[in-house]
């Protein structure tokens, strides 16, 4: 199938990717936990942006993008059924450089706490706490993303909060990892 040369699209394209290819890259990662799969998935992603209608996609762009790329992930899941655990280097991608040196030590190290015990989570809750803190959609757009009703996602969001809290500061003890 051949698609007629335009340049505006492929304009428009470049820029989708430019701004959406490290969130999409660290989001399949974290679902796949192998970032050469992740690559690959969000590779295919922006295969079907680019053969897509602009006029469909655009504004709402970031929805569509996670919803494919979460959809692709989880066929590579179903497949390989495999899982590996999250490197070092992604978890340093999560913080910011921005705080003062005597507070970064302290924040990473609960930064790396948070990260541990949100691997404790079911796998529906730690999608859409992501989804929410790292990504920064919507309940909305999480619940299209996802498939979860609206309702269903601030009830994910709120018991996985609530459970991590207990963890953090109630000294309630953590269960053992979930089984994913």
């Amino acid at each position: 199938m051949s698609r007629r040369i335009d340049p505006e699209h492929d304009e428009w394209v470049r820029g989708v990717v430019d701004r959406y290819q490290g969130p999409l890259t660290l989001y399949a990662a974290r679902l796949l936990r192998d970032q050469e799969a992740a690559r690959d998935v969000v590779q295919e992603t922006f295969l079907k942006l680019c053969a897509a209608d602009r006029a469909v996609i655009e504004g709402h762009a970031a929805e569509w993008l996670f919803t494919v790329c979460r959809n692709r992930a989880l066929d590579v899941l179903r497949k390989e059924q495999r899982m590996s655990p999250l490197r070092e280097d992604h978890v340093r991608r999560c913080f910011s450089s921005d705080p003062a040196p005597l507070d970064i030590v302290e924040r990473q190290e609960l930064g790396h706490r948070v990260l541990e015990l949100l691997e404790t989570l079911p796998p529906n809750q730690r999608e859409v706490l992501r989804l929410k803190f790292q990504n920064g959609f919507s309940y909305q757009e999480i619940s299209r993303i996802s498939g979860h009703s609206i309702s269903n996602v601030g009830y994910l969001i709120h018991a996985g909060i609530k459970t991590l809290r207990g963890y953090l500061f109630e000294g309630q003890t953590q269960p053992a990892r979930a089984r994913v």
